[in-house]
């Protein structure tokens, strides 16, 4: 299907500056959507094959927003690019390729299929081709991803309790690569939506044995952010940028262990959440305590890479090589995997961070 290189290759050898060490640390990603991974030269090639019309071919144009909406308009076209079960499979692919290259070696990858089941695509197509074109990267890299059924809350509740049923249906039959969903939880747009009215679709979810989280608290209040866990019973919060303000939630959150995925460069990028980096609320949620993970959110549509969010989280926030390694054995904890994964993950992390450590300039 192809293949890519990354910025470690280039510093496989020799002396490492910080960035550099960044970018070949193994991290996991929790945070990241795999229609959002999708190379800008895939966009032009199956927008062209499906007779897609696009505002421009120009993507640097096209990928610029002033506002999480504004954003979510251009994520729907370059969805609406995937028409079937092949152009799945080569996203999946190219997604776990591209992430490899900057190290990730893990990650729990959100797929949202609203718009695709709504033309009259099947879910069971488009589990069975990512899962196909995962299986084909991590034979090639050695990096694994599963993946997590978000609902479009813009949909609404009856589509997402659909899509949950299909799921389970998909499990309790053994359907082609349904082993790779692990979750559910929803996306899109906050503005103007009561969580709570997912309830339905999260208690069918649980009763079928899926793990549970939610984007929640990027432009929503604290108090969404604890329907969302308490409510829903997600495991995990997907960004949580309004948690910090609500010192009593952030200490239930510190205490519980709770993980937020957090996306900095994302809400920079995507949400102009904050004017720059240097404003973004994520030192103040560490020193909280709170179980805080780095991820990229959308890569292809924002020009990041996973070493990259390290990187200039690192300089941003003038934390050390050291800092960022307990941030990505954070990761390996906020994770789904099993305990004894889990350890030898951690293992791995430590490892290859004590060695990075000694070529470092």
């Amino acid at each position: 299907m192809g293949d890519t290189a990354g910025a470690g290759d280039a510093a496989s050898t020799g002396p490492l500056d910080l960035a550099e060490a960044l970018d070949l640390l193994p991290k996991v990603e929790l945070h990241c959507h795999v229609e959002g991974t999708m190379r800008p030269g895939t966009v032009l090639e199956l927008a062209r094959r499906h007779g897609l019309a696009l505002p421009t071919e120009n993507l640097d144009e096209l990928y610029s927003y002033t506002s999480l909406n504004e954003f979510l308009s251009i994520f729907w076209l370059v969805q609406s690019t995937l028409g079937g079960r092949d152009d799945w499979a080569r996203l999946g692919y190219e997604s776990v390729v591209d992430a490899a290259a900057h190290g990730r070696v893990y990650a729990e990858m959100f797929f949202t299929p609203a718009r695709h089941l709504d033309t009259g695509q099947r879910l069971a197509d488009i589990v069975s081709g990512l899962a196909d074109g995962i299986a084909a990267a991590e034979a090639e890299t050695g990096a694994r991803a599963m993946l997590i059924a978000d609902i479009d809350r813009a949909f609404g509740p009856a589509p997402g309790l659909q899509m949950v049923t299909e799921l389970g249906e998909l499990r309790r039959s053994g359907s082609p690569g349904i082993e790779r969903v692990l979750g559910v939880g929803m996306d899109s747009t906050e503005l103007g939506v009561d969580p709570k009215s997912f309830t339905k679709a999260y208690r069918a979810a649980a009763g079928f044995g899926f793990r549970l989280t939610g984007h929640q608290g990027e432009n929503s209040p604290a108090s969404a952010i604890a329907e969302v866990i308490d409510v829903l019973g997600a495991e995990r919060i997907d960004h949580g940028l309004s948690l910090v303000d609500d010192p009593e939630l952030v200490r239930r959150f510190a205490a519980e262990r709770i993980p937020l995925t957090v996306c900095p460069n994302s809400n920079i990028r995507i949400a102009n959440a904050f004017p720059a980096l240097a404003q973004h609320p994520y030192p103040a949620m560490r020193a909280a305590g709170l179980l805080a993970t780095l991820n990229t959110d959308d890569p292809a549509m924002t020009d990041l890479d996973l070493g990259y969010e390290y990187a200039s989280v690192a300089e941003a926030f003038d934390y050390t090589f050291d800092d960022m390694v307990t941030i990505a054995l954070d990761g390996v904890d906020a994770t789904w995997l099993a305990d004894d994964a889990k350890h030898a993950l951690r293992t791995r992390v430590t490892a290859e961070a004590a060695a990075l450590a000694t070529r470092m300039d």
